[in-house]
């Protein structure tokens, strides 16, 4: 299957067979050689969670089209909407460096709107420093490795 970018709803994912789909999927997309959907680069996707709790998701991209250059970066996270403002998203991202330092990439390009004053903060957090603002993203540069 190979990181077709397939969504899956709440019903879908809760089903085992569904459920196993999706990781393989996911799993798959990190994989050397992997067969992906047009555009779609490989990526690593890690989940964010405390006990039995989903929290939210970072994805890796492994290398960057001349689209994701311009607008979209290495990485790219979500943090449930419940369970946003605690910190989360920078855990996340710091959590999530080493990771793409294990991946051969540093420094990792991370965007967000340029009116998103909450994902500034987490970049900001997590040592990123602003390139410039380009069709309404900030660009910021992340070193992946320790100094």
């Amino acid at each position: 299957m190979g990181g077709e970018e397939e969504q899956w709803s709440r019903e879908e994912a809760a089903d085992p067979g569904e459920f196993r789909r999706l990781v393989e999927g996911i799993v798959g997309a990190a994989e050397p050689g992997a067969v992906l959907a047009a555009g779609i680069v490989p990526y690593t996707m890690l989940w964010f969670v405390e006990g039995d709790e989903w929290l939210g998701r970072l994805s890796i991209r492994h290398e960057l089209t001349p689209h994701l250059l311009e607008l979209g970066g290495h990485i790219g996270y979500g943090v449930r909407p419940s369970a946003r403002r605690r910190g989360y998203a920078t855990q996340m991202l710091v959590q999530a460096l080493p990771v793409a330092a294990e991946l051969g990439i540093d420094p990792a390009l991370v965007t967000c709107d340029a009116d998103n004053v909450a994902s500034r903060k987490v970049i900001e957090a997590a040592g990123g420093e602003l390139e410039d603002e380009r069709h309404g993203k900030l660009r910021f540069w992340v070193a992946t490795k320790l100094k």
